[in-house]
Formats: structure tokens, sequence, C-alpha cells
């Protein structure tokens, strides 16, 4: 099964990838922007696209991870990946749907300012690439062939995860981390996520 996460960037799809992640057994969390860092690395910077995603081989490599995981991970693959651009998402999620790949996808939403205030919480300012990217993720992602939508506002990291688990139809484990341990566990998730 995949499950993933979509959203404005700043909208909590890595915090919840890797709390589904610790409550759930046999669980991965595969990252697409990886996919993305990498092809800049390895393709001369002439051919290289200002957004990894406008590259078709990241497209491809993604849907091509993600099927082959499907077909010999047997636990949850989880993905913590922005996807506004519908033909994209039809390419790479569309594409798992047709094919009967067990596949629940789910976009993270909360107002502009919340996700501003959540942008600048981790070091991103008004004016990073993130910011700069919010209106154009919003409006996009309203689109109901983006849904299910989750409303993330005012809620907790923990709280998220468990909508996310019910629309699925399975239980998760207790939080792992004590509740006075849990920001700090959201601290290095973050810092694990520092892009230099």
């Amino acid at each position: 099964m995949i499950i993933w996460l979509n959203g404005a960037f700043g909208a909590g799809k890595t915090q919840t990838a890797f709390e589904l992640h610790s409550r759930i057994p046999n669980s991965f969390v595969f990252d697409p922007e990886e996919i993305g860092f990498l092809l800049h690395k390895i393709t001369p910077s002439a051919i290289n696209e200002s957004d990894f995603q406008d590259n078709r081989l990241w497209r491809e490599f993604t849907y091509q991870s993600l099927q082959y995981l499907a077909e010999t991970f047997e636990g949850i693959v989880i993905v913590p990946m922005t996807l506004v651009n519908l033909a994209y998402y039809d390419q790479i999620v569309g594409t798992l749907h047709r094919q009967s790949f067990p596949i629940h996808h789910f976009t993270l939403c909360a107002s502009r300012e919340t996700i501003l205030r959540r942008l600048c919480r981790r070091g991103d300012g008004v004016n990073s690439w993130a910011a700069s990217q919010l209106d154009r993720c919003l409006n996009s992602l309203s689109n109901e062939i983006f849904a299910i939508h989750l409303d993330t506002e005012n809620k907790s990291i923990e709280l998220v995860a468990e909508e996310i688990a019910k629309y699925i139809g399975f239980n998760l484990n207790p939080p792992k981390w004590h509740p006075a341990l849990r920001p700090l566990q959201r601290i290095i998730v973050q810092i694990s996520h520092i892009r230099f």
C-alpha cells in the first residue's frame, strides 16, 4: 500500500509521514525529492530544469520506484511530496491507480496564514522559494482531483496521522515518544530534512 501525502510546502507532509512511519510497523518513507537532487547532480546543468518535477526522468523514476516498491515491499510506503501539476499527478498517482496498485492520496490543507507561519518557524522566510509557491499550490490543490483534503488547522501531527489511518481503515500503534519529548522528535525530523 502507498500513502501519498500532498500539500503546499509547509503543510506538514514530512512531519506527518514520519509520525505515520513511527506508528506503522513495516513502513517506509519514500522521498521523491531525493530523485530530483540526484538528477541535478548527474545531469549537465545546461539541461537541468529549475523545478525538477518538470524533468520527465523525475516523473518516470518516481513512478517506476513506487511501482517496484508496490510489487516487492510487503509493507506500507509513505510518500511526502507536493505535486500540484495535474498532468504530473496523473502520470504518477493516476497511473498507479489505473494499474490497480493500492494507493491512498491525501492533501494536507491549512490557511495561507498558518502555512506561512509554519514556513517561518522552520526557517523559510516569507521571501523563500517555498513561500513564493504558496498561492500556486493552494489554488491547484483545492481541485477535487487532489481529494481527500484533510484540514490540519490547529491539529496536532498525531491527530492528522490518526485521521489518515481512519480513512484507510487501520489502527496506528501508540506514539513512541512521550508527549514531553514530541517537540524534540519534530526538531530531529526537521533538521534531518534541511537541504544544503
